[in-house]
């Protein structure tokens, strides 16, 4: 490996001191830093020992006095650098949890980047080799290693562009003054910007235009902060509450580069179900089947298409999982439901959380006997309270667990004979727990918080006919019409002697301790590693265990898991939905940076918001917009509070119409989506694109939230600001067309004033360059929609050129036994379709549309021309099974 050593002659510093006592706790600045030796150079690895170098601050906890340095160049792009104690008793996020990357072992001399280190006191950086700037450069702030803090400092340019460090609702663009991320899970209800979320992903893009554009990833799930300030110069500063240094850096140099090479660190995005790109609906306070029945049949008279029905913790008896109320969501008339809702092509999803009531019922005595909740020290069951009540929260770690999930899976959601589901959503599992720390009488607690909640009244209809469902389900005389182990050395698990619950350092954790609102942060894991190293991964290790509960009951289809909590690798297994947020413009408006930092940067495509929001009322034109503006994200989902105002489409006609166009384009453009999403799972090029993305060196892209590429070709651009029917947008140097009339636009790196925008739309428009498939028309349920024949719109570009793709498959199987890849081009007039044609469909293209076009010089009867619009149209019939090419110049 090529690197530069630097030399600093300072005076040989007194070694700390290992005893168990802190005599002295020195402030940061004061902190020695270490000092590098044995430096090994393999040329694709470097190795060094790194010691103290002088005495211990012990700041906040003690310092350790003997760390190891690895740095590895795993490919031309990618540069590992790990700082970890000698003993490698420090824990670390463990390879079950978070598997690592593999390694190209790439020579020095073929790298992007180049590692450079200072011996005394140690520092290093990395810098990009095709233009020798420097990307990170902790010169200047020594490290800090102890045992319960770890503080790592990076130099960055003034002003600089940065992104990602979420969870958060903060400007898509990082503030670069005075501003704190803190990573720590927790029940963020509200999703108020400023604090930590339900999420933690630190890893942060760095753009600096025609420079380029670089990612910097810290693998570590304890708490931490962090800073970025400008006050001793512009930095970047990691504080964190334990575990290890573990850095990847990767080169780019262009923003998609970047999250492509993410996605080599993390894993690519796990395919999901065709019909899980439909519309779904659901609300928390749904009282009972008979209310659910009568929102699916209502959307039907409505007209507006409805793919998945889905029913919050209501179904369960007094919030109980793995149970359903015997009253009110019968299993019998659930199976009902089901059989109805398969019966008409669309599905049906339920909640899962992760605590467990801690009473006398199988859900309960099936894990207990197997051992796999959480406990106290003491060997008692760790209990919180949640919405049962008093509850217990399972071990993700305990080797029994999985089989426990799996077991429960089967049963309760038995094909045959339970809850028959499609897809699942899984909540709270932060952990949240509604109990105070330290959560002395959970008993008590519970009984005076009124958990589990009083259910509604208990009917036997819902005393109106609910048309198209049994007998059953109409009012009377009505017709229906149709164990801890022990630690040994060199585990990772983590140092003894901590103070676990009230750590010296403090992160900005909005719930105050670490310990408070969550799941103990002193309880012991199966195998020794501790919730205050792992409380992060809570959730992300109860969706890998709900995945494969899911593929226990279907083994051949995707499992389509929506959790709440997620943390770097997620998406490999789930996607998300942006939880409890708000029915007010914030919250609209925060949606957009929110589904760009989870597909474009985090590699969690599958993500959404609750659409027209979940807590308080929404009003007619927040809701409206809201339609038109969710419906250009992947996960597509209109959701509610049990204290909110039903919400659903139809209860307003304005919402109504909305929902109709949008739900027509959305299904028309599925396809195209569909696309972008596998194109995603297989390389990780994001199918949502901020617009810097797509123009890195535009510079007034880079702090644009509010707009957004669906794909690669499809600007969208909402209204923003509430009630208004006017909006300020910003088109880039380069030719569009506008999606409603195919009219041509030319941008010129300008804003554009858009006025006169219906409620009942959104500003689309359509980079020229794209070749879009769309279908022809839209269906009532995607397994309709499937059977309609493909349109293309060629949209060509300045020099009259453009170029898409379609993949097609079975939609459903995780092993495709067949498929299809074909790529369009168009040069000039001639079109060509390319590709492999394994899917064997009988769709086909049944036209073909030329915008902003002139009139062809010869006469061909299958082209026609469209002077009011500008466009030239194919009329054919290509089918999608070989190659094809046409001349549409004559």
């Amino acid at each position: 490996m090529i690197f530069r050593r630097h030399f600093s002659f300072l005076a040989l510093a007194v070694r700390a001191s290992s005893n168990v006592l802190r005599p002295r706790q020195l402030a940061l600045e004061n902190c020695p830093g270490y000092a590098a030796s044995n430096v090994v150079d393999k040329g694709s690895l470097i190795t060094a020992d790194l010691t103290l170098a002088g005495p211990a601050c012990n700041t906040y906890s003690d310092d350790l006095t003997h760390l190891k340095l690895e740095v590895e160049l795993q490919t031309e792009t990618r540069l590992h650098v790990k700082i970890y104690d000698v003993a490698s008793n420090v824990y670390q996020v463990p390879e079950t949890v978070f598997p690592r990357p593999s390694s190209a072992a790439c020579n020095a001399a073929d790298s992007d980047l180049q590692f450079s280190f200072t011996e005394k006191p140690f520092s290093f950086s990395v810098v990009r080799n095709s233009t020798n700037e420097t990307l990170f450069d902790t010169s200047g702030t020594p490290i800090v290693f102890e045992s319960q803090y770890l503080r790592l400092r990076t130099k960055l340019p003034s002003s600089p562009h940065l992104y990602g460090l979420g969870e958060h609702t903060d400007y898509f663009q990082l503030s670069t003054t005075n501003y704190t991320r803190t990573l720590w899970s927790r029940d963020a209800y509200g999703t108020p910007n400023g604090t930590n979320l339900y999420g933690n992903h630190p890893v942060y893009f760095d753009h600096r235009g025609g420079s380029g554009t670089h990612g910097v990833f810290l693998l570590n799930s304890n708490g931490m902060d962090i800073k970025i300030n400008d006050t001793e110069g512009q930095y970047l500063e990691y504080n964190t509450l334990g575990g290890v240094i573990d850095l990847y850096f990767l080169a780019g140099p262009s923003p998609k580069d970047v999250s492509k090479q993410y996605s080599e660190v993390v894993g690519r995005p796990v395919m999901m179900p065709y019909w899980g790109f439909g519309f779904h609906q659901c609300k928390y306070g749904y009282r009972d089947v008979y209310e659910v029945a009568e929102v699916v049949a209502n959307y039907s008279l409505a007209e507006i298409p409805l793919e998945t029905m889905w029913t919050d913790i209501d179904y369960m008896q007094l919030r109980k999982v793995f149970t359903v109320d015997p009253e009110r969501f019968p299993l019998e008339k659930v199976r009902e439901l089901v059989t109805y809702l398969h019966d008409h092509q669309q599905h049906y999803i339920v909640m899962v959380d992760p605590a467990v009531a801690y009473q006398d019922y199988p859900g309960f005595n099936n894990g207990a006997d197997l051992d796999i909740f959480l406990k106290t020290d003491n060997g008692s069951i760790y209990k919180g309270v949640v919405w049962p009540g008093v509850a217990a929260f399972p071990d993700w770690f305990h080797p029994n667990t999985q089989n426990y999930w799996n077991n429960e899976f089967l049963s309760f959601f038995s094909t045959e004979t339970g809850v028959d589901i499609d897809a699942l959503w899984i909540d709270m599992n932060e952990a949240s727990n509604f109990c105070p720390y330290p959560c002395s009488d959970p008993e008590g607690y519970a009984v005076e918080a009124g958990d589990p909640p009083k259910p509604p009244p208990a009917r036997n209809s819902s005393g109106r006919v609910i048309p198209g469902f049994p007998a059953d389900f109409q009012p009377s005389g009505s017709i229906s019409r149709r164990s801890t182990d022990r630690r040994s050395d060199g585990d990772m698990l983590g140092l003894p002697g901590r103070n676990l619950t009230d750590p010296p350092y403090t992160i900005k954790n909005a719930a105050g301790s670490i310990s408070n609102l969550t799941l103990f942060t002193n309880l012991v894991n199966y195998g020794g590693t501790v919730q205050y190293d792992t409380h992060n991964l809570y959730g992300t290790l109860m969706s890998s265990a709900s995945r494969e509960a899911m593929l226990a009951r279907r083994p051949e289809r995707r499992p389509m898991i929506i959790t709440r909590s997620t943390f770097a690798g997620a998406g490999t297994k789930v996607g998300h939905w942006l939880g409890d947020n708000l029915s007010d413009w914030d919250h609209y408006r925060y949606l957009i940076a929110e589904i760009l930092e989870f597909a474009a940067l985090f590699q969690i495509p599958m993500v959404g918001a609750d659409t027209c929001g979940f807590g308080g009322n929404t009003t007619t034109t927040l809701c409206s917009r809201w339609a038109m503006l969710a419906a250009f994200s992947p996960f597509y989902r209109n959701h509610d509070g049990d204290t909110s105002i039903p919400q659903e489409y139809y209860r307003w006609p304005e919402v109504a119409e909305a929902a109709k166009i949008a739900i027509d384009v959305r299904y028309r453009l599925l396809d195209y989506i569909y696309t972008a999403f596998y194109r995603q799972s297989t390389s990780g090029d994001p199918l949502l694109n901020p617009l810097f993305f797509m123009y890195p060196e535009d510079a007034n892209t880079f702090p644009i939230q509010y707009q957004y590429f669906y794909g690669d070709s499809i600007l969208i651009s909402p209204v923003t600001e509430e009630n208004a029917t006017n909006v300020d947008i910003y088109l880039p140097n380069d030719l569009f067309y506008d999606f409603w009339t195919g009219e041509k636009v030319q941008g010129n790196g300008s804003w554009v004033t858009l006025d006169d925008v219906p409620f009942t739309s959104i500003p689309l428009h359509v980079k020229g360059g794209s070749i879009i498939p769309l279908r022809a028309s839209s269906a009532n349920t995607t397994t309709e929609l499937r059977k309609k024949d493909f349109v293309l719109w060629i949209a060509p570009n300045a020099t009259s050129q453009a170029v898409g793709e379609l993949y097609l498959d079975e939609g459903d199987a995780i092993e495709q036994p067949n498929t299809s890849h074909i790529s369009f081009s168009y040069d000039n007039g001639l079109f060509k379709m390319t590709g492999s044609y394994g899917y064997n469909t009988t769709s086909v293209i049944s036209g073909v549309l030329v915008l902003g076009a002139s009139k062809p010089a010869g006469e061909n009867a299958t082209v026609q021309f469209d002077a009011s619009k500008g466009s030239l149209s194919l009329k054919a019939t290509v089918p999608l099974l070989e190659d094809f090419t046409a001349d549409l110049s004559s």
